[in-house]
C-alpha cells in the first residue's frame, strides 16, 4: 500500500510539473536556484565559525605565553592578546595566518573601535587623534604623530569578516611612527604573508608584540596616554615544514633591508621575558627557537621589478606609481603610469595587474573584476606583459597597497 501511494503522489508530481508553462518552470527552477544559494551562504558561514575554533584550538595547542602580572587575557574569534593596562596595548597577540588568506577577497574595514573584553577600559580613538565636525560637515583632524599600527594586521584575515574586523580594536593597535609603519614593518608583513605562496599547505603561527619597559614616554595629549614602545618584536613558526625565526624592530624610519633585524626566537624571548610556543615538545623548541635563517622567509630582489617611470617626463595629470599613493582616498580620478611586471587571473576570475614590482612587494595594483572582463577585447594577462601602460582612475587603499579599479578597455592605454 505504501509503494502504491508513492507511486501516485511521484505521478502527480510528474503531472503537474509537465503542466506548467515554461514561464512557471523558469520560475520554480529560480526559486530552487535561489534557495541552493542561500544554502551555500549558510554552509560557507558555518565552515568559517569552524575555521576560527580551530583557530583558538591550534593556538592553545602550541602554548600561549603565560600573562604577566597585570596583564589581561582576551580571546576573540582568530586572535587573543595579553593587554597590558600599564602600557594601553597588548603586550603581545598571538594569532594564526591559515592559507585562506591567499584566496581571501574581505579587505579593510576601518572599524577602529574600544575592545569592549578588557575590563579596565582598552585604548581609544583619543588617544592617537581628536577630530571635529567643519561648517561643511567635513572632518577637521589633530592628530598626535603616530599611527595606529596593527600588531596582528588585518590583511592577514581578509579571509573572515568577523576575523579582520575584530583586528580593528584598539587592543591590537600600538603607536608607530607613520615612515615605520607604512614602511619597514608593512614590508615585514607583507613578507610574513609571501611566505605562504611560495609554501603551498601550510600555516603560520605568529605572536607579535611592543618591547614594553618602564620608563616608555607616552602620547600627553592622549586621554589614557599610551606608551610609545622603541621597538617591536615578531615570531613565526610553520610547524609543517619545521620552520621559525624571529625579528625586532625599532619604531622608526630606516633604509636596511629586513634580514637585518632577523633574530632567532629565543632572542625575543630573552628581550621579552616571555616563552613562547611553550607546549612543543622541548627537543622541538630548541631546533625551531634557535633559526635564523632568513633565505626561507624573505623575498628574493626579483630582477623582473622595474625602477618607476620618471615623475618630471609625465604629461600634465600623469602620476608614476610612487607619486600616485599620494593620490589614495582623494576623489579625483588620475592617470598612472608604470610597467606591467605581473599579471594573473584570480581564482575568484579577477584580473589583478602589478606595476613597476611584483607580488609581495607591489606598491600599485590594477584590479578589474571578472564581469567587467568583457568590456575587453584582448586577453589582459596575456597581452598586458612587461607593457607600459597608464590607466585612469581613483586610487584606493587596500590590503595596504595603492590600488586602482577599472571597468573598461577606455580605462587603460598601452603606450607603444
Amino acid at each position: 500500500m505504501r509503494n502504491f501511494l508513492f507511486l501516485v503522489l511521484a505521478i502527480t508530481a510528474r503531472s503537474f510539473l509537465f503542466a506548467q508553462t515554461n514561464a512557471e518552470k523558469i520560475t520554480t527552477a529560480t526559486a530552487q536556484l535561489v534557495s541552493i544559494d542561500l544554502q551555500r551562504v549558510k554552509l560557507f558561514e558555518k565552515i568559517e565559525t569552524y575555521k576560527l575554533g580551530k583557530i583558538q584550538e591550534d593556538l592553545d595547542l602550541i602554548g600561549l605565553p603565560a600573562a604577566q602580572s597585570g596583564d589581561e587575557l582576551i580571546h576573540h574569534s582568530a586572535l587573543t592578546l595579553a593587554y597590558a593596562d600599564k602600557f594601553e596595548q597588548a603586550r603581545w597577540v598571538a594569532h594564526i595566518i591559515t592559507e585562506d588568506v591567499i584566496k581571501g577577497t574581505v579587505f579593510r574595514t576601518n572599524d577602529f573601535r574600544a575592545d569592549e573584553k578588557v575590563s579596565t577600559g582598552s585604548a581609544v580613538e583619543a588617544d592617537y587623534f581628536l577630530k571635529k565636525m567643519n561648517t561643511d560637515s567635513t572632518w577637521a583632524y589633530d592628530g598626535f604623530g603616530y599611527d595606529r599600527g596593527h600588531l596582528a594586521p588585518s590583511a592577514d584575515f581578509r579571509w573572515s569578516k568577523t576575523a579582520l574586523s575584530e583586528s580593528y580594536y584598539y587592543s591590537n593597535m600600538s603607536p608607530q611612527l607613520a615612515e615605520f609603519n607604512r614602511g619597514a614593518w608593512g614590508e615585514l608583513e607583507d613578507a610574513v604573508r609571501g611566505y605562504l605562496y611560495r609554501n603551498p599547505g601550510t600555516s603560520l603561527y605568529v605572536v607579535t608584540g611592543p618591547l614594553l619597559t618602564n620608563g616608555l614616554p607616552v602620547i600627553e595629549r592622549g586621554v589614557n596616554k599610551v606608551s610609545i614602545p622603541a621597538m617591536y618584536w615578531k615570531a613565526v613558526l610553520d610547524l609543517n615544514n619545521k620552520k621559525a625565526i624571529g625579528f625586532m624592530m625599532p619604531n622608526q624610519s630606516t633604509t636596511q633591508p629586513l634580514a637585518a633585524f632577523a633574530v632567532s626566537i629565543n632572542e625575543i624571548e630573552k628581550s621579552t621575558g616571555l616563552d613562547l610556543f611553550n607546549k612543543l615538545p622541548i627537543d622541538l623548541q630548541e631546533s625551531l627557537e634557535k633559526q635564523t635563517n632568513t633565505a626561507d622567509w624573505l623575498p628574493q630582489v626579483n630582477t623582473l621589478d622595474i625602477e618607476p617611470m620618471s615623475q618630471e617626463k609625465m604629461p600634465r595629470n600623469h602620476f608614476n606609481t610612487i607619486v600616485a599613493q599620494q593620490w589614495l582616498g582623494q576623489a579625483a580620478a588620475i592617470n598612472v603610469c608604470g610597467t606591467v611586471v605581473g599579471a594573473r587571473l584570480s581564482k575568484a576570475g579577477n584580473v589583478l595587474i602589478n606595476l613597476d614590482k611584483q607580488f609581495p612587494n607591489q606598491v600599485f595594483t590594477v584590479f578589474v573584476k571578472k564581469e567587467n572582463l568583457l568590456n575587453f577585447n584582448y586577453d589582459l594577462v596575456e597581452v598586458l606583459k612587461n607593457k607600459v601602460v597608464c590607466v585612469k582612475g581613483k586610487v584606493i587603499n587596500q590590503g595596504g597597497v595603492a590600488t586602482m579599479y577599472i571597468q573598461t578597455q577606455n580605462d587603460i592605454k598601452v603606450q607603444e
